[in-house]
């Protein structure tokens, strides 16, 4: 089984803005795990590291709403959900920017409202392993690298997390990964997923 990698990128969305540049802002760090703060009168622009925004239901479920990293604009002011939270999944460096200058930023806003669209679109696929699949291949886009297997997405998300943004159980979510591993379109490095290239798939 192979599943399409392939996946529409816009060049001319960028979360950096000349006009708003990181030495000209306050800066904040935050530590693996740490929530930023629920601030309602400026947005953070993320210089380094990643963060998901998430929310649950009334019987305690997380659920995921979004990952994000290097250029992304986050915040509370970018959300009408309630309850509403910020989780750093690595060290995070923030630049920190007023209202008056969300203006400048309008790029990194566009990219936002983008991502969370696609993410949401990623959600609702069937069955559930093409929604996995393309999952992993989001990430890869946004967090990954290219190495010599193919690419490696450069985050760690746990069994549990990833079942928390496709609405599955963990269960299912390692049973699908060792399937991908068996149909050799993705290996393991160490803590981390690789996505094989076409041309180191065994199978086509």
């Amino acid at each position: 089984m192979m599943y399409s990698s392939n996946r529409n990128t816009n060049p001319a969305i960028s979360g950096q803005n000349a006009n708003v540049t990181p030495g000209s802002l306050p800066q904040r760090l935050f530590t693996r795990r740490e929530i930023i703060p629920q601030r309602n009168d400026v947005l953070w622009r993320i210089e380094r590291g990643a963060v998901r925004t998430l929310t649950w239901s009334e019987d305690g479920t997380f659920i995921t709403l979004g990952y994000w990293g290097p250029g992304d604009l986050i915040g509370y002011p970018l959300s009408r959900v309630k309850p509403y939270q910020i989780e750093c999944l690595t060290s995070v460096e923030v630049s920190v920017l007023p209202p008056h200058l969300w203006h400048q930023d309008v790029n990194a806003l566009l990219s936002h409202i983008q991502q969370a669209e696609e993410l949401l679109s990623i959600v609702h696929r069937k069955p559930i392993s093409l929604r996995l699949w393309q999952f992993l291949v989001w990430l890869s886009e946004k967090f990954g690298r290219d190495v010599e297997q193919g690419k490696l997405i450069d985050l760690n998300v746990t069994h549990q997390e990833m079942a928390e943004v496709l609405n599955t159980t963990r269960v299912t979510v390692t049973r699908l990964l060792q399937q991908f591993e068996e149909e050799q379109i993705m290996v393991r490095h160490k803590r981390r997923i690789i996505l094989r290239s076409p041309e180191n798939n065994v199978r086509k």
